[in-house]
């Protein structure tokens, strides 16, 4: 991907703004990814390298990332990812894993995730090139539904899954209440629909773990509105 335009004016001349917010705002990241880049010393102005997130960039300056040039912010825009297991979302990975970005191939623009997917958890991913966009899908107050198909190994009921729909405690960290329906089962393990609002780091896993099941397969199926529908695996 190669970005050509000067940078535009986004905050004034005098004050600037913040390069972790303009790399957000342009699309070349999420604000948390940006001072993750700065920190990896690919990112550069008017040819020198950034050591801090609180570097403000003012109008008319060469912003780098990586040596391309970033430019306005285009028009937002939002995909549709089926994301398969076995991938990180992240634009580097130091351990050299591959990665959802190295996976998009080269048509697509530089976007940035909406919410988390871990490694092995696969199914819809958003994916917008603006970070604003991305920031306002995420807020808690939407209280959007994520919507999992869970399979686990072990054996449960549905009066015990319907326990979890008053919320409860695991490890110290208080869950809100979901809704979980036990679908069929398959052999030694179990399918089961989840649904959620929260989407706290890893939360089906610890759900079901609290209740003595081990998850083996995690499939998110819709985000709020968003759903993964027919999108094949490694589809946009």
């Amino acid at each position: 991907v190669r970005f050509v335009c000067v940078v535009a004016g986004g905050g004034g001349a005098e004050t600037g703004e913040r390069i972790a917010k303009f790399l957000a705002r342009a699309g070349v990241a999420s604000r948390r990814e940006a001072e993750r880049l700065i920190e990896a010393g690919i990112v550069t102005v008017d040819g020198e390298t950034l050591t801090s997130p609180a570097f403000k960039v003012r109008a008319g300056q060469d912003v780098r990332v990586d040596g391309s040039r970033i430019g306005a912010k285009e028009p937002p825009r939002l995909w549709r990812y089926h994301k398969p297991a076995g991938l990180v979302t992240t634009h580097k990975d130091p351990q050299g894993r591959p990665t959802v970005f190295a996976a998009l191939g080269p048509k697509m623009p530089r976007v940035i995730s909406v919410g988390r997917l871990d490694l092995t958890t696969e199914g819809l991913r958003l994916l917008t090139n603006d970070g604003g966009l991305s920031r306002a899908l995420e807020l808690p107050s939407n209280a959007w539904t994520r919507r999992y198909r869970v399979r686990a190994f072990g054996a449960t009921t549905q009066a015990t899954l319907d326990k979890l729909s008053d919320g409860v405690e695991v490890d110290g960290v208080r869950y809100k209440g979901v809704k979980a329906r036990l679908d069929k089962g398959q052999g030694d393990n179990l399918w089961i629909t989840l649904s959620l609002t929260e989407g706290k780091n890893r939360e089906v896993r610890k759900l079901m773990e609290h209740l003595g099941l081990k998850v083996n397969r995690l499939i998110r199926t819709a985000y709020g509105p968003f759903q993964l529908g027919k999108l094949e695996r490694g589809a946009i």
